[in-house]
């Protein structure tokens, strides 16, 4: 496949990588370049094929939940579109963060001063520390849970410890049978670069299991062009655990000692020469068994990197493969 040469360096002569499953894409755009559907009743969702966002028209307002900047303006567009066609108010009550990261939040201070902010409390610390005007800080923050009421609509948000980054939450909607989880599980689609970018890889790869302990049918999961099934977060979390096995397999069976002694003074070249066979081993048999199943599984650094944080994890964390001291 080769792209038009639009004058952006490294945009053209991508290489032939396997074609897209139907299964990974959502529905078409308009012509304003979203898309905005109902999720259940007054819940709706907006995409522009790579962010998401979400939102409840209620009595009181709207509750917007998380305002990426690719979507920008477009959010605005979205809820008045929605709000005019069911004749409600379009006014943006109240903003929640799901976590601090720009490309998510980005686009808050679009809705103006008067919204109410509503995030975790690392959410406010990170966002304080960041200081981008941008993303203005939460007013309301959370430890542990939080019950929003707005317009008799309920929503639980919930933090059950670090996952994609210290701050990330569960936003719960039980009368919605909607569960929204951001940058964990991207529906149809491999993660990207390093566990897409996540701080905490072992919470990364718990979160799943508690994702899935909610009673939930549709998931908004942050990315791409669709919602997300439960069917979407178990085949994620065997991706995972085929990657866990395939990590510790390699771990045990590559000796680490001729790559030290070839390197001889520079240790540096000895570990880079471990690590990475140990990674190129447990990678090849994901990028085989997922190519054709998860968009993007041929994309050979996603899972490579991917592969790479889970096995330092494995390692550092759980202490898989780390030489012991000898016994005396």
């Amino acid at each position: 496949m080769t792209s038009p040469d639009n004058g952006t360096t490294g945009a053209t002569d991508l290489p032939e990588y396997a074609p897209i499953p139907q299964s990974a894409l959502g529905p078409a755009l308009n012509d304003q370049r979203y898309y905005v559907g109902r999720v259940e009743r007054n819940l709706y969702w907006v995409t522009d094929g790579v962010y998401q966002s979400a939102f409840l028209t209620t009595s009181e307002g709207v509750v917007l939940f998380d305002a990426p900047p690719s979507i920008g303006p477009n959010l605005r567009r979205a809820v008045d579109e929605i709000a005019s066609a069911n004749g409600v108010s379009n006014r943006v009550t109240h903003l929640v963060y799901s976590h601090h990261h720009a490309d998510h939040a980005g686009a808050a201070a679009l809705f103006g001063g008067d919204v109410v902010r509503i995030g975790h409390e690392d959410t406010r610390r990170l966002l304080l520390r960041d200081d981008d005007p941008a993303r203005p800080a939460p007013e309301i923050t959370f430890r542990d849970t939080y019950t929003l009421q707005v317009g008799g609509d309920r929503v639980e948000l919930a933090w059950r410890g670090p996952n994609h980054t210290p701050d990330n939450i569960y936003i719960h909607f039980p009368d919605h049978d909607t569960l929204m989880f951001i940058d964990v599980v991207n529906a149809g689609w491999v993660p990207i670069y390093n566990v897409n970018l996540s701080e905490d890889v072992m919470g990364y790869m718990g979160s799943s299991a508690i994702a899935l302990s909610y009673p939930w049918t549709h998931l908004i999961s942050g990315h791409l062009g669709r919602l997300a099934t439960r069917d979407d977060v178990a085949v994620h979390q065997q991706y995972i655990a085929d990657i866990e096995d395939s990590a510790r397999e390699a771990l045990a069976s590559v000796d680490p000692v001729p790559f030290y002694v070839a390197a001889g003074q520079n240790m540096w070249a000895g570990v880079k020469a471990h690590l990475d066979t140990v990674t190129d081993r447990a990678t090849a048999p994901i990028v085989a068994k997922y190519t054709g199943v998860l968009a993007a599984a041929d994309i050979e650094e996603f899972t490579r990197t991917t592969t790479f944080q889970i096995m330092q994890s494995l390692r550092l964390d759980r202490g898989v493969g780390v030489s012991r001291p000898a016994q005396p």
